[in-house]
């Protein structure tokens, strides 16, 4: 996916949206199938979260530099470009709880995904989706239908692009802090 990102074609890039919606989606059938039929493992619980991780990597970098580059074209509304804030926020809050649940499991404990965790997933893939159309749409080469339509499509989908980036950062700090209580108990004793 990160390969067909950097391809400064639309094509490719909205190849690389496919892609990316497809592992997305097939992460969540994954977990929702060994709920479901009983099957969650240690080993799954440590996985997932990585696994999670490698795809929020893969497009976010990507998808950052490039919208980067394309400064001064139609913007998203309020942030104009993805900011390096949330991109910071982001990894930060990946490479904090990996360390953590890296230190736990060193000391026997496994720290499954929470709720909270799996909503901010489910934000930041739908931010990153979205971010994956604005950039193919703004790159050169681009054809767009035009007309009163596309125009309307255009607004909603910076609008929508910018909302779940907010709510992607937001779910992001509220999951963070959720998981330090979380680790700080863990590591005492204490089940949460």
């Amino acid at each position: 996916m990160t390969a067909l990102l950097l391809q400064p074609r639309p094509t490719p890039r909205m190849v690389a949206f496919v892609v990316f919606v497809v592992a997305a989606l097939s992460d969540l059938w994954d977990g929702h199938l060994a709920r479901a039929r009983g099957e969650v493992t240690t080993f799954g619980k440590m996985i997932d979260p990585l696994a999670d991780k490698l795809l929020l990597v893969a497009a976010l970098i990507p998808v950052y530099s490039i919208n980067l580059g394309q400064a001064g074209t139609p913007s998203l509304p309020v942030f104009h470009v993805i900011p390096l804030w949330a991109i910071l926020i982001f990894l930060g809050r990946e490479a904090l709880i990996t360390l953590l649940r890296s230190f736990a499991a060193r000391r026997g404990r496994i720290v499954a995904a929470q709720i909270l965790g799996k909503r901010k997933a489910l934000a930041q893939n739908i931010f990153i989706g979205s971010a994956i159309l604005w950039v193919a749409f703004l790159t050169p080469g681009f054809v767009a239908p035009g007309g009163w339509a596309w125009e309307a499509f255009s607004a909603f989908h910076g609008w929508f692009t910018t909302t779940f980036l907010t709510l992607a950062v937001l779910l992001t700090l509220a999951s963070a802090v959720t998981y330090l209580g979380m680790f700080s108990r863990v590591m005492a004793g204490r089940h949460s």
